[in-house]
C-alpha cells in the first residue's frame, strides 16, 4: 500500500485538541525554561531580565490560551448577544501581574522562579505600561472590560493599536518635557495578530448615484484613498472563572508598500508617502489637535476605530449567522457601547455600512442603528464635547457627512413637530452648529443614534438632563440613565495592595474579591485594637515602598542625565534639577493628589495649601503639627500653557520647602515624574489623605476616589462627581468635605470677587504676599504673574479662591484627626468597608441589567460543543 493511502487511511486527530497545562511550580518552571532557552534562544551569559521577564510571559499567556479558546468556543456554540465597547483608551497597565492574579498563579511562580533564583518584582519591572489611554477614560474602560470577563459576559473591547502611547513626562528645571513613550519597541508579548481579519477603511474621494438590480436609486463611495487596517488581540482574563475575553487593537498599514514607479524615478520619500501616512494614523495616542493637521489626523484616528470594529461584527454575523443580506434580528443579538463622544462617527458609518455596502432601506438601517448604539458620556465640560468643521468632514469623510446632513434633517423635523415655531430650539438641537463655520456636533449625532445615554455619577447625570442635554432629555426622557463609575477591586485592592487583600481575607473571607460589598463585614472589626495595629502595619509597609518608588524615580531620572541622587553617606541630596530632598518618613500623612494635570482639577488649589502650611511653619506656628508629605502627579497635555505652569509652580514650591531647614520633619513636597497606572498602584496602596478638591459640577465622576478609598485613605473632597456617593457610602465623619456645591457655584459666578476674599482671609493674604513678592521665583522673575492673574480673576471658571479659606479649614481638621492614631485607623477601615459600592462588577451588572441585557456565558471546551 503506497505510504501516502496508509497515512490517509490512520483516524485524524484533531488539530486543534491540546492537553491542559499544569499550573503548578513544576511545569510552570518548565516552561520558563523552555521558552527561555528554545524559543528565545537564550544561553547560561544572557543577564538581561527582558528575556527572562518573556519566557515567563509566555509561560502564562499559555495558560489564557486555554480560558481564551473556551471562550471563543462557548461564543461559537451558543451565538448569544453580545456587546462591542468602543473607547479610543485602554489604560491596561502591566500585564503579568493582572494575569497571574486572575489565573490564580502568583504563588507556583514565586516557586518556580525562586527555583532559578530569580526575583518576580524585578522581572514584572521589565513591563512597560501599555500606552492606550491618557488617564481615568481609558483605566475605565479597562475595569469595564475585567469586570466583563469575571462576570463572564460576552463583551469585545475595541481601539487603537497606538504605536507610541501617552508621551513620557521628564521634569528638567521644574518644567514638564516631553519625550516619547515607544512602549511597544521591544514588542509585546500579549497580543496575536490576527492579518486574516485585515479589513479597508475608506478615505477621501466623493460619491456616486447608481440603479441598484432592483432599480433603487444608492450611493456609493468612489475613487477613495485606502488604508488597512490589521487587528491584534489581547485576551482579557476573568477572575478564576476560565472565562477570557477579546481585546481587539487596530493598526493601520498601508494597501500597497510603496509605489514603484516613483521609487524607481529616485523619489524615494514619495514611494513610500503612502505607506507612511497611513500607518502615522494609529501612530501616536491622541495627537495634539491644535493645528488643522492634528484635528484631520484625530478624525482619522477616530473613524478607523469606528469602521473598522464595525465591519468586523457585521462581517462575522453575515458569516456566522448564514444570513446573507437578512439583518432582521441583527439588532437583537449586537450592541455597542460607545465610551464618550470619540467613537460618535460609529452612528453614521453603520449607517453607511447597511445602506451602501447591504442594501438595506434607509428606515430599516436607521431602525437597526438607534436600537444597537449607546452612548457614555464622560464630561460636563461644554469645550470636550468634540466638534468637527463640516468643511473637514466633506473632505475626509465625503459618504460620511451627506448621511449625518440627512439624519439631521430628519431629526429637526421631529422636533419642529413636538415645538411648532421653536426656531431657538431647532438651532440649539441641531447637529450642525451654524455659529460661525459650521461644525458637526458630535456629542448630538451620539444622542440621537442612541438607544441609550448615559452619565457615569449622579451628579454628572443629573447636570446632563438640567444643562448640557436639557433639549434632548425634554424629548427623549425615557432615554436617559445613570451608571455610577467603579473600578475592579482584582487588579486595585488584591493586586496593588496584597498585604491588605491578605489581611482583609483571613478576617472575613474571600468573597469581597467576586462581591465587593462583602467588605462591610469590616466595620465592627474597627473596635479590635489588634486588628488596627495590624492594618496600620501593613499601612507602614506600603508607605515605605512608595517612599522607595518615589527615591528610584528620581534616581533613574538624574542617572540618565549624570547626576547622582545618593551622597556618599548614603542620605538623599539635591538630585540636580529635580530637587528631590525628603525629610518626613511613614510616620508623616501622605497626602495625594495624582490626576491628569488641569485647572478644573485645581492641583492650583493644593499647591497653594502648601504655600500656606510653609507660611505657618516660618512663623512657628508648629505646635501640634502633623508631619505631612504631600504627593503631586500627573501630565499636563503638550499644548496646555497653565496647566504646565502649574506643574513648574509645584516644582519650584517643592524645591524651596524641601531644602529650607525650618521644613525638616515638618513637611515634604513631591511632584512625582511620568506618573502612570503601574505608579498609582503602588501610591494608592499608601495614600491617607485623598485629594479630590475639583471645581463642583466639573468633575464628571472620577475613579482615582474610589481606589484611594478602597485602599483605606480618606478623602478630601468637594461635592462633585463621584464624591458625593462616596460620601453617603462612608458618612461625614469620615470625609473631609469642604467648598461651594454646584448650584452656589452657579449662583456665585455673577457676583465673584476673588480680590476681596483674599483681603479678607489672613492666611490667604499671606500666601498671595509669598507668590506676588515672586519668593519662590525669585531668580525668574514674571514666570506665575498668569497663575496669579488667574487666581485673582473675577472671571475665573474654576473659582480657586472662593473655596481656598473651607479647604484651609477641611485640611486643620484633617491634621488634627491624624494625630489621633486610633480615630484615624478607624476611620480608614470604615472607608475600605463602605467601598463596595465602587466595584466596576457592579456597574457593568447595571450596565448589563439595563441597556445590554446579555446572558453570562460560561466557556466550554471543543469537545462539547
Amino acid at each position: 500500500m503506497p505510504i501516502r493511502t496508509l497515512i490517509k487511511s490512520q483516524p485524524k486527530a484533531n488539530f486543534t485538541d491540546i492537553r491542559p497545562l499544569g499550573k503548578d511550580a513544576k511545569n510552570m518552571a518548565a516552561d520558563i525554561h523552555r521558552y527561555f532557552n528554545y524559543t528565545l534562544g537564550r544561553d547560561k551569559y544572557c543577564k538581561s531580565a527582558h528575556y527572562t521577564y518573556n519566557a515567563l510571559a509566555l509561560a502564562v499567556r499559555d495558560r489564557l490560551m486555554e480560558g481564551w479558546k473556551k471562550t471563543h468556543y462557548a461564543y461559537r456554540g451558543e451565538s448569544p448577544r453580545q456587546t462591542f465597547y468602543l473607547s479610543m483608551e485602554f489604560l491596561m497597565g502591566r500585564t503579568l501581574g493582572n494575569a497571574m492574579l486572575n489565573l490564580g498563579l502568583e504563588e507556583p511562580i514565586h516557586k518556580a522562579l525562586h527555583k532559578f533564583g530569580l526575583d518576580l518584582e524585578e522581572l514584572a519591572e521589565v513591563e512597560h505600561d501599555a500606552g492606550l489611554g491618557n488617564g481615568g477614560l481609558g483605566r475605565l474602560a479597562a475595569c469595564f472590560i475585567d469586570s466583563c470577563a469575571t462576570l463572564q459576559l460576552p463583551v469585545i473591547g475595541y481601539g487603537l493599536r497606538y504605536e507610541y502611547g501617552m508621551f513620557r513626562q521628564r521634569i528638567d528645571n521644574g518644567y514638564q518635557a516631553e519625550e516619547p513613550d515607544h512602549w511597544l519597541r521591544a514588542g509585546n508579548v500579549w497580543e496575536l495578530e490576527r492579518p486574516e481579519l485585515t479589513v479597508r477603511v475608506h478615505f477621501y474621494g466623493h460619491t456616486e448615484t447608481y440603479a441598484d438590480h432592483a432599480h433603487h436609486r444608492r450611493l456609493r463611495w468612489v475613487e477613495t484613498q485606502d488604508v488597512l487596517v490589521v487587528p491584534y488581540d489581547i485576551p482579557v482574563p476573568g477572575y478564576r472563572n476560565d472565562t477570557v475575553n477579546t481585546l481587539r487593537l487596530w493598526k493601520t498599514v498601508a494597501t500597497d508598500e510603496f509605489d514603484l514607479n516613483e521609487f524607481n524615478a529616485g523619489d524615494y520619500a514619495g514611494s513610500v508617502a503612502g505607506k507612511n501616512s497611513a500607518e502615522n494614523i494609529s501612530m501616536v495616542l491622541y495627537p495634539n489637535d491644535a493645528s488643522e493637521c492634528g484635528k484631520e489626523l484625530r478624525l482619522r484616528q477616530q473613524y478607523v476605530l469606528a469602521s473598522a470594529s464595525l465591519q468586523d461584527v457585521v462581517r462575522k454575523w453575515v458569516i456566522r449567522h448564514g444570513h446573507g443580506e437578512d439583518f432582521t434580528h441583527f439588532a437583537e443579538q449586537n450592541c455597542f457601547q460607545l465610551n464618550d463622544t470619540h467613537p460618535s462617527i460609529a452612528v453614521a458609518e453603520l449607517m453607511r455600512i447597511l445602506m451602501d455596502e447591504h442594501l438595506l432601506s434607509w428606515d430599516a438601517a436607521w431602525k437597526i442603528t438607534t436600537s444597537t448604539m449607546a452612548y457614555t458620556n464622560h464630561t460636563l465640560l461644554p469645550e470636550a464635547l468634540e466638534k468637527w468643521s463640516v468643511g473637514l468632514m466633506r473632505y475626509l469623510l465625503p459618504r460620511l457627512m451627506e448621511i449625518i446632513f440627512e439624519i439631521n434633517a430628519r431629526f429637526l423635523a421631529e422636533v419642529a413637530q413636538n415645538w411648532p415655531g421653536d426656531s431657538e430650539r431647532l438651532a440649539r438641537m441641531s447637529l450642525i452648529e451654524e455659529d460661525g463655520d459650521q461644525k458637526v456636533r458630535m456629542a448630538y449625532l451620539a444622542i440621537v443614534g442612541s438607544y441609550s445615554v448615559n452619565g457615569v455619577a449622579e451628579l454628572h447625570s443629573n447636570l446632563l438632563k438640567q444643562g448640557l442635554f436639557k433639549d434632548f432629555y425634554e424629548l427623549w426622557p425615557d432615554k436617559f440613565n445613570n451608571k455610577t463609575n467603579g473600578i475592579t477591586p482584582r487588579r486595585w485592592l488584591g493586586g496593588c495592595n496584597p498585604k491588605l487583600a491578605e489581611l482583609i481575607t483571613a478576617n472575613i473571607g474571600d468573597g469581597w474579591t467576586h462581591d465587593l460589598t462583602e467588605l462591610k463585614k469590616l466595620a465592627p472589626l474597627v473596635d479590635d485594637a489588634a486588628f488596627r495595629e495590624r492594618w496600620r502595619t501593613v499601612k507602614r509597609v506600603n508607605k515605605q515602598r512608595l517612599l522607595e518608588t518615589i527615591h528610584a524615580s528620581f534616581e533613574t531620572v538624574d542617572a540618565a542625565s549624570g547626576a547622582s541622587a545618593r551622597s556618599s553617606s548614603g542620605e538623599w541630596e539635591d538630585s540636580g534639577s529635580l530637587g528631590l530632598h525628603l525629610t518626613v518618613g511613614v510616620d508623616a500623612m501622605f497626602d495625594v493628589q495624582v490626576k491628569r494635570i488641569h485647572e478644573y482639577k485645581r492641583q492650583l488649589l493644593n499647591v497653594l495649601h502648601v504655600i500656606h502650611l510653609y507660611d505657618r511653619i516660618k512663623h512657628g506656628e508648629i505646635a501640634n503639627w502633623t508631619p505631612r508629605l504631600v504627593l503631586f502627579g500627573g501630565k499636563a497635555a503638550p499644548g496646555y500653557a497653565m496647566a504646565k505652569k502649574i506643574i513648574k509652580l509645584i516644582n519650584n514650591v517643592a524645591h524651596i520647602v524641601n531644602h529650607d531647614p525650618a521644613t525638616a520633619g515638618l513637611l515634604s513636597v513631591v511632584f512625582l515624574p511620568n506618573y502612570r497606572v503601574s505608579a498609582m498602584e503602588v501610591i494608592a496602596a499608601a495614600a491617607d489623605l485623598s485629594e479630590q478638591i475639583s471645581t463642583a459640577g466639573k468633575e464628571a465622576s472620577g475613579t482615582g476616589n474610589m481606589k484611594f478609598m478602597m485602599n483605606g485613605a480618606l478623602t478630601m473632597g468637594t461635592l462633585d462627581g463621584a464624591n458625593i456617593e462616596i460620601l453617603e457610602e462612608v458618612g461625614g465623619d469620615n470625609f473631609f468635605l469642604f467648598g461651594l456645591t454646584a448650584q452656589q457655584v452657579e449662583k456665585l459666578r455673577p457676583h465673584y470677587d476673588p480680590r476681596h476674599i483674599i483681603a479678607d482671609d489672613d492666611d490667604f493674604s499671606r500666601v498671595m504676599h509669598l507668590l506676588e513678592s515672586s519668593y519662590f521665583n525669585q531668580f525668574e522673575p514674571g514666570i506665575f504673574d498668569d497663575i496669579i492673574n488667574v487666581i485673582k480673576s473675577p472671571k475665573d471658571p474654576w473659582m480657586t479662591a472662593a473655596d481656598f479659606p473651607a479647604y484651609v479649614q477641611a485640611q486643620r481638621h484633617a491634621a488634627e484627626a491624624f494625630l489621633d492614631v486610633d480615630r484615624w485607623t478607624q476611620m480608614s477601615i470604615l472607608n475600605c468597608a463602605a467601598s463596595g459600592k465602587f466595584s466596576s462588577d457592579r456597574t457593568i451588572a447595571e450596565y448589563n441589567r439595563d441597556i445590554w441585557k446579555l446572558t453570562p456565558v460560561k466557556p466550554v471546551g471543543d469537545q462539547e460543543i
